[in-house]
């Protein structure tokens, strides 16, 4: 594969030498894949799902069995009342969004407790000024940040012990910040206070990147409401779109009537043709995140050994598929990424620039040669052009095609770095 790849001797140094250190590593991922790969089967067989699944629908969409039973397996493998997995949803984003619209009223209060929500979201709140935004409909928003990477308990508890606060909302993952992400144990300790100090509040689970990652999710440590995007974790690469939202009953038709219209709610949503390729992909997304967190695993140990600094480090326990890299440099940043997208599958002959992206703002750079358009379950790798210049590189549906990746990029930075000495 060296010569293969023609790929410098210090490269190939690099990762010999990183794949001793991680074995111990890998072989605890794959006990976690086995354990979620055996939920996801337990859900397919009590809720019989056939070939007559695969049908689809047009126009209303209307008595779609192929959607309920997705519906129900996803209930069954989060443990909830209910279920709305849709091709509607664009992104997770959108399906973020629908959840606040369907749940908040105006003069209601939304708290974020994990810091300032993900870029695109600031739109959708009101962070950033919008006529179509939470805030222009009177709902209101506050944060409370993350101390020492963790929630901060005691300001939480005060909080909600002077304040009415509708609904909660948890991002676990970092998003474009430099904050850890939150673990199902954190999870469980800050509901567990919440629900003790205002049980009536919502709890709101931004699950995006974190599914299958762990033994449990959030909705099996009291979160009322999770949400997340089938082009990540459970799309298992073969979703084209969609979205997912799980919970309780009350609050999920809510949400179905947020997305479709009030009166009919979760009875319409035609599926064109989906549902096989949304079962397919829950079916092998315990399998594909297990290659994501191994190919993440490898690209923090080899760049670890370069001397960037990542987060997480190639031993520490990982919440999701997300790895970071700080390279303190414009050029670093662009070099690694072009490396990334030169080992895609599609598109690997063309360059990723930087460029002002909707939802965003600072210029982003994104290598994504993915067989769906914005899929970060595949291999894929991007950030901000901002100070410190940190990569965000998650994905890989398969991990042979995910270390080629790595390796492509990291040869990329190598060779750069050889040419200037």
């Amino acid at each position: 594969m060296k010569e293969l790849l023609n790929l410098e001797e210090k490269t190939w140094k690099l990762y010999e030498e990183s794949k001793k250190d991680i074995q111990k590593i890998y072989d605890e991922i794959d006990e976690i894949c086995e354990y979620n790969t055996a939920k996801v089967l337990q859900a397919f067989w009590d809720n019989h799902i056939s070939e007559a699944h695969f049908s689809t629908t047009t126009g209303y969409g209307y008595d779609d069995l192929g959607r309920e039973a997705i519906e129900k397996v996803y209930s069954h493998i989060f443990k909830t009342e209910s279920a709305l997995v849709r091709n509607q949803f664009i992104s997770g984003s959108h399906a973020l969004a629908k959840t606040l619209f369907g749940l908040l009223r105006p003069n209601d209060l939304m708290l974020s407790i994990t810091g300032l929500p993900y870029d695109t979201l600031h739109e959708v709140i009101g962070i950033k000024e919008n006529k179509s935004s939470l805030k222009s409909f009177g709902i209101q928003y506050d944060q409370i940040d993350l101390i020492n990477n963790d929630f901060d308990y005691d300001k939480i508890e005060k909080y909600l012990q002077e304040h009415s606060v509708k609904l909660i909302e948890i991002q676990r993952s970092r998003g474009y910040s430099t904050r850890k992400s939150i673990s199902i144990e954190q999870c469980e300790k800050v509901i567990s206070l919440i629900k003790r100090v205002s049980k009536d509040t919502i709890v709101m689970v931004d699950n995006c990147y974190c599914e299958f990652v762990s033994l449990k999710e959030p909705s099996e440590v009291g979160a009322d409401i999770t949400v997340g995007s089938l082009i990540k974790n459970l799309g298992g690469g073969l979703a084209p779109n969609g979205g997912y939202v799980v919970g309780k009953k009350e609050l999920v038709d809510l949400v179905a009537e947020a997305l479709t219209l009030p009166g009919e709610g979760k009875d319409v949503g035609p599926t064109l043709g989906i549902n096989k390729q949304f079962l397919q992909g829950l079916f092998f997304a315990p399998f594909v995140v297990k290659n994501s967190l191994k190919t993440s695993i490898i690209a923090s140990a080899m760049l670890e050994k370069l001397g960037y600094f990542v987060d997480p480090t190639p031993k520490e326990k990982r919440v999701d598929i997300v790895e970071t890299i700080h390279f303190g440099n414009e050029k670093d940043l662009c070099l690694y990424c072009e490396g990334i997208q030169s080992g895609s599958p599609i598109d690997s002959f063309v360059t990723p620039v930087p460029v002002n992206m909707p939802g965003y703002k600072d210029k982003v750079i994104m290598a994504a040669g993915a067989f769906v358009q914005g899929s970060s379950i595949e291999l894929s790798c991007d950030g901000p052009l901002r100070e410190p210049f940190i990569a965000y590189e998650q994905g890989g549906l398969t991990y042979e095609s995910g270390l080629i990746g790595i390796l492509k990029a990291v040869n990329k930075i190598v060779k750069e770095k050889e040419n200037i000495k």
